[in-house]
């Protein structure tokens, strides 16, 4: 197709004009060297003002840390025993806490709860039992691709010796056995993990990063259990949850890999699992894993009246330099909030801190506790 030219009359009549030039960039913009030094002034008054847009306190991170991790269980003493004889847990607190804030915090009247944090590595676990009132079990039918399934990473130098400690304590199986993923699966290959169950049904993964992969401290072999690498949940649409974790909370995108296949399969212990798997971190602490099942998409949805003693509510702990603004960005976004307002004495026995429960696009629990 012929393109049409636009001709200019350039004299005082109306006499037709001559053919134009073509347009180039040389023909219309001046390039002596006034113009190219405003040209290059422009360019970095630009740069400039774009960097500290950057800067600015809108656009910073809105969190700084994963602090912990939060689990409830049925019986401290019991799981006690469990996190510190079999994964080699380092006990660090133990308190009960009672009254209006943590009643508020938690949306749950009545509440008194012992509190327990646990320690591997530099990270850390938080086991809350219930004393009042009690709530409901996991069920037993979950599957790894209900929306209420959560777990966390935890790091071991050698899946042989952390799988025969795991029988000999004779733990129920989430998965078939330790799966290899294959080395065709670029950001996965050599990754041997194994999901299990704790004493109340929580799925736990020991996993071992092969050389190359993961964060160097995952090298160490000095002790069989390292620490804990990330916390995994599963989501219905993944871009839905980043626009939670990464423009809400702050945290970036650190890492997608798309798994699948036979090992796949028997680690979830789902058939036909595909995933789409993002996960996001935070400056410091463990990240925050998005599973989303490809196939099968018959996982069912987080129970809409879950409340903060239900066995299935995971807490995943975050630390803010300001909470409240935070909870003001929660509010104006419609998020669900299971904290009625933000309370200065937490389930976590934080003291004076402020801090509040809000749920993802699928449920999962985030507790933001500030300074």
């Amino acid at each position: 197709m012929k393109r049409a030219t636009i001709q200019y009359d350039r004299g005082a009549g109306r006499q037709p004009a001559s053919p134009a030039a073509p347009w180039t960039p040389a023909a219309q913009i001046p390039v002596g060297p006034r113009w190219r030094d405003a040209w290059v002034l422009a360019l970095l008054v630009l740069i400039l003002a774009t960097a500290l847009r950057a800067e600015t306190p809108a656009t910073r991170p809105a969190i700084d840390a994963v602090a912990r991790v939060g689990i409830v269980v049925d019986d401290m003493d019991r799981s006690l025993a469990f996190y510190t004889g079999v994964l080699d847990f380092q006990k660090l607190t133990d308190v009960e806490v009672a009254g209006r804030d943590i009643e508020q915090l938690l949306g749950v009247f009545g509440v008194r709860c012992r509190i327990v944090r646990v320690r591997l590595g530099s990270e850390e676990l938080e086991l809350t039992e219930f004393l009042a009132p009690r709530g409901r079990e996991v069920p037993r039918d979950s599957r790894s691709n209900d929306r209420w399934f959560q777990h966390v990473a935890i790091i071991t130098s050698d899946m042989d010796a952390a799988y025969a400690r795991l029988r000999a304590a004779k733990v129920r199986y989430a998965s078939s056995g330790p799966q290899r993923l294959p080395d065709w699966n670029r950001s996965a290959a050599g990754i041997k993990a194994f999901y299990f169950h704790d004493p109340d049904s929580h799925v736990l993964e020991v996993l071992q990063f092969p050389t190359g992969k993961g964060d160097a401290k995952w090298h160490a072999s000095d002790r069989l259990f390292l620490g804990i690498d990330h916390t995994a949940i599963v989501v219905a649409d993944t871009d839905r949850s980043i626009a939670f974790y990464r423009d809400t909370l702050g945290m970036k995108v650190a890492g997608t890999s798309e798994n699948y296949g036979d090992e796949q399969e028997h680690l979830n212990n789902v058939f036909g699992a595909h995933l789409r798997i993002t996960t996001l971190r935070a400056p410091s602490g463990p990240g925050v894993e998005l599973l989303e099942y490809l196939a099968p998409r018959d996982g069912r949805p987080y129970p809409a009246d879950a409340r903060a003693n239900d066995l299935f509510h995971w807490r995943t702990v975050v630390s803010a330099p300001d909470a409240a603004a935070v909870y003001r960005a929660a509010v104006a976004e419609h998020r669900t909030l299971v904290s009625s307002r933000p309370v200065t004495a937490d389930a976590s026995a934080d003291g004076s801190t402020p801090s509040f429960i809000v749920r993802d696009p699928d449920g999962h629990a985030v507790q933001v506790v500030g300074r």
